[in-house]
Parts: C-alpha cells; sequence; structure tokens
C-alpha cells in the first residue's frame, strides 16, 4: 500500500462504501490505544510465524488463551465459594450472545468476493490474451519485477512489510500531504513523458482510442 493511497482513506467519506470508518481511525491512529494493541498483536502474529509454522502458532495461542479463561474461572470459583455469593458462571454474558452468522451476512460478502473476482478474471484474460497491447507490457514489467521482488523476500516478509506501511505511510502522508504529493506529480510527470516517446517511436504500442 502506498502512502498516497493510504492517504486516500482519510478523505473518503464514512459513507462512502470504500473504507470503513473504523478502519480509517485504526491506520490513522485516532485512538492510540487500540491501534497500538491491533497493530502490536498483528505484528507478533507475523513475528510468530516467521519462526514457527502457523499450526505452532496457532496452537500457543489457544493456549495462552485457554490458560487465561481456565484460571479466571477457577479464581471466580474459589472467590464466590469463599464469599458465598451466588454469581453463577464468569462469562455467563459472553455464552449466551449469538455468535452464528446469519444468512444475509454471508450472502452479502459472498456476492461482493464473487464480484471481485468476475472482475479480476476478466481483467487477467485481458491482459494474458493481449486486448490492449501497452496494458499487457505494464503487466509484464510488473511481473518481472515481482521475480526480483519475490527473490528478496517471501511472502511472510510482504506481509510484515505491508502491516508496517499500512500503520506507518497514512499517518506520515497526512503530516507531509503536500511535499509527497509534490513528488509524486513530478514522478508521474515523467513516467507519462517516457511512456509517451516509447509508445511514439515502437509501431503498434498506441492504444485503439489514438
Amino acid at each position: 500500500m502506498s502512502c498516497r493511497e493510504s492517504g486516500a482513506a482519510a478523505e473518503a467519506e464514512p459513507g462512502s462504501g470504500r473504507f470503513r470508518p473504523g478502519v480509517v481511525e485504526l491506520l490513522y491512529w485516532r485512538d492510540v490505544k487500540t491501534t497500538g494493541v491491533v497493530f502490536g498483536a498483528a505484528l507478533l502474529l507475523l513475528l510468530s510465524l516467521t519462526v514457527c509454522s502457523i499450526v505452532s502458532v496457532c496452537s500457543y495461542i489457544g493456549l495462552a488463551l485457554l490458560s487465561v479463561t481456565i484460571c479466571f474461572r477457577i479464581y471466580k470459583g474459589i472467590l464466590q465459594a469463599i464469599q458465598k455469593s451466588d454469581e453463577g458462571h464468569p462469562f455467563k454474558q459472553y455464552l449466551d450472545q449469538e455468535v452464528a452468522l446469519s444468512e444475509d451476512v454471508v450472502h452479502k460478502y459472498s456476492d461482493k468476493v464473487l464480484e471481485k473476482l468476475n472482475k479480476s478474471v476478466v481483467e487477467l484474460r485481458r491482459l494474458f490474451l493481449v486486448e490492449d497491447l501497452v496494458d499487457s507490457i505494464k503487466f509484464a514489467v510488473l511481473m518481472w519485477i515481482l521475480t526480483y521482488v519475490g527473490a528478496l523476500f517471501n511472502g511472510l516478509t510482504l506481509l510484515i512489510l505491508g502491516l508496517v506501511g499500512a500503520f506507518s505511510c497514512p499517518i506520515i502522508y497526512e503530516k507531509h500531504q503536500a511535499q509527497i504529493d509534490h513528488y509524486l506529480a513530478l514522478v508521474n510527470n515523467q513516467i507519462k513523458d517516457v511512456v509517451g516517446k516509447v509508445q511514439a517511436k515502437v509501431p503498434g504500442l498506441k492504444r485503439k482510442a489514438e
């Protein structure tokens, strides 16, 4: 996620549907304590996966949670016995809560996933079958760059870097938006100039609209 793309999240209105307000507040550290907990937990999980397998990490997390809940359950039981109180199960309010997913929620998100998947398939077909030569060449260059990225970093390392970027780029962009936009505009203009020169010199690289 680039700084500019992350910065756009702040400009998105809560009702725009692109970004949830809660996600924006997390990425922009509106509540430092909440964001710190989420970021720290996610980073710790990913770092743990670099040392142990996902099965081991899930097992350790499950054991840690069970240790806390079992100890708390025993502690409350002993406390109730000493005080001769009748408070009942300490987690009763959570046990009574409905946790099952409704059919409406499942259909809503499955429809969104299916829509995104269909769009991706159509776009990949367009790129691989060279509907637009320029776009296919750009895609080929991207794949070529990714071969070097894959040689330097594995998928888990990229996830860690992406997580750090997601929680750092938005706040940096917010504080230095004018300077970042200025340099991004210069880079974008340079890229457009280079692409324009290449398209003008190489036959068949001009878009259909041109």
